[in-house]
């Protein structure tokens, strides 16, 4: 089984098309399937039409969260839930296009145990982000003590057993696409050309974007803070020359109070500087030892022939047993 992952989050506009697109690729696999949508406390009628779809296709599988717990904990849900010996993650705003699925399970097919969906061009309504992003990308691979494929989003396939790997990991502030590098596996690549939403605007704000990429370089580098250590020992040696050069002017008094009033401004910057990336770690810290779940589900609706095949209940809009507020 084939299982798709796919984060909801006020997308009433596209779901129907979408799962048109989705299922129409799926067909043709010669497997069984089932797109798992994750409503991630949509605020529109995402949900009811996903209960529409899920209703008229057995394929189907809705989770439903609590409430919005962000694009991360939304995939996580998904990825507890899902069943297939492969599990593909992507949007459901087109921009990961359904096109490149049967690419992404043919490499699986051939071997590989994880797959990578790396952007070869992106198309972007907002140019200042398709400007950003690429640039992002490589100061992450510059950064990451592990490699990280650049320009790849959360787009791509793990199959069974790299899935478990993840899951079991308890971590909360989550990069996936670090997580899927740091846990090894045989990988490979598919390379796409990555398009802009058919409709609506990106659910993802600035400062949203900011954490997530956040995130992604203190969850996968200790380089920040070894940066800290080293400005800290360069700043010594900027002082021990700036000193010495004073000392020898030929107005000692002027030299020395200009020379030191520009130590100061360096030094505070600097341990600003540094304070600010220890905070960040520490923070990341504080997550970790509270251990909360990356999200809570509120129900699963299954399709009748599943929930009659694994618990003999006829009504689909109970949830199978195990799943009744079940944290993922």
């Amino acid at each position: 089984m084939i299982s798709v992952v796919v984060p909801i989050y006020n997308e009433e506009e596209l779901i129907y098309r979408f799962n048109e697109a989705v299922a129409g690729e799926l067909k043709t696999i010669g497997e069984e399937w089932e797109v798992i949508y994750v409503n991630d406390g949509s605020t529109d009628s995402s949900l009811e039409l996903l209960l529409d779809l899920q209703t008229a296709d057995p394929h189907v599988v809705v989770v439903d969260l609590t409430r919005n717990w962000g694009h991360m904990g939304a995939i996580s849900a998904g990825l507890r839930s899902s069943r297939g010996d492969a599990v593909i993650v992507m949007d459901g705003d087109f921009q990961d296009p359904p096109e490149v699925l049967p690419q992404l399970i043919n490499a699986w097919r051939a071997g590989a145990q994880v797959v990578v969906a790396v952007r070869r061009s992106r198309q972007e309504r907002r140019r200042l982000l398709a400007k950003l992003f690429p640039v992002f990308y490589r100061v992450l691979a510059a950064l990451s003590d592990y490699p990280i494929p650049l320009d790849a989003g959360i787009f791509g396939l793990m199959d069974r057993q790299a899935v478990d790997s993840v899951n079991a990991l308890r971590e909360g502030n989550r990069y996936l696409p670090g997580l899927r590098a740091w846990i090894g596996y045989r990988n490979d690549v598919v390379y796409y050309d990555r398009q802009d939403r058919l409709a609506g605007d990106g659910k993802l704000s600035f400062v949203s974007r900011i954490k997530y990429a956040m995130d992604a370089i203190t969850s996968f580098s200790y380089k920040p803070l070894r940066l800290c250590f080293a400005l800290s020992c360069f700043l010594e040696c900027m002082v021990v020359i700036l000193v010495a050069c004073s000392l020898f002017a030929t107005n000692p008094v002027d030299t020395l109070g200009l020379a030191l009033s520009a130590v100061i401004l360096l030094v505070g910057g600097i341990l600003l500087f540094c304070l600010g990336v220890m905070s960040e770690y520490l923070g990341r810290v504080y997550d970790e030892v509270r251990a909360r779940p990356l999200s809570i589900i509120n129900k699963v609706y299954y399709s009748e022939e599943i929930v009659a095949a694994q618990t003999g209940a006829a009504d689909a809009s109970e949830p199978a047993a195990g799943y009744r507020l079940r944290i993922a």
